[in-house]
Parts: C-alpha cells; sequence; structure tokens
C-alpha cells in the first residue's frame, strides 16, 4: 500500500499551530497531531486524503469527523465555508466537545 504525503501547497489550518505538523505522514508520526487529526479534516475543506484512506488512523479520523459534521452541521455550515461531509448517525463523545469549540474558534478567528 502506497501512501502519498499531502499536496506540497497544502495548509494545514490546525494541525500545523497546535501540533507543529505540515503534512499527513507527519501528523501519523506524533501522537498528539494523530489525535487531532480528525478536527483537521472537519475544519480544512482543502485537506485532501488522496492516497491515506486505507491508513487506519486516517480512517477512524475520518469517520470521527463524519459523525461530529453530523452532530453539528448547522453550526459547521454558518461558520466554515466548506462541503459537507458524509452524514454519519453514529454518536459523538460529548468528552470532546471543549476541543471542537477551541477548533471552532481558532479557526475562525484566524
Amino acid at each position: 500500500m502506497k501512501q502519498m504525503d499531502a499536496a506540497p501547497t497544502l495548509e494545514l489550518k490546525l494541525l500545523s499551530a497546535y501540533a507543529g505538523v505540515e503534512s499527513i505522514a507527519d501528523a501519523l508520526l506524533v501522537p498528539r497531531a494523530a489525535r487531532l487529526l480528525w478536527l483537521e479534516i472537519l475544519v480544512n475543506e482543502q485537506f485532501d486524503l488522496t492516497g491515506w484512506q486505507d491508513h487506519p488512523v486516517v480512517q477512524e479520523a475520518y469517520v470521527k469527523a463524519c459523525r461530529w459534521y453530523t452532530a453539528y452541521r448547522s453550526v459547521l455550515q454558518a461558520t466554515l465555508s466548506r462541503p459537507p461531509l458524509p452524514h454519519t448517525p453514529d454518536p459523538i463523545d460529548f468528552r470532546e466537545y471543549r476541543t471542537f469549540a477551541e477548533t471552532l474558534s481558532f479557526v475562525t478567528h484566524r
């Protein structure tokens, strides 16, 4: 399974500031960045996962981003200019709400 790094022109909205990484490859090597990957997927409409869809950490992050997008669709549509993520009505872990809210605040005031 060959995996590619994110496009060189891709600007990470969250992971570069919060975890000091500049690519998906780097994010997968840094535990903190890997834990925050779902948030980057959620808020970054330009985040390209091409070549990484088969990686288990990326798959898990993508599904988690879709669940949060489904739960907070109206808030995200009002604050972000991104295409919708697939509807995934599985439960979210509300213990992560503060991180979600801080992320929204960070990307909307950037």
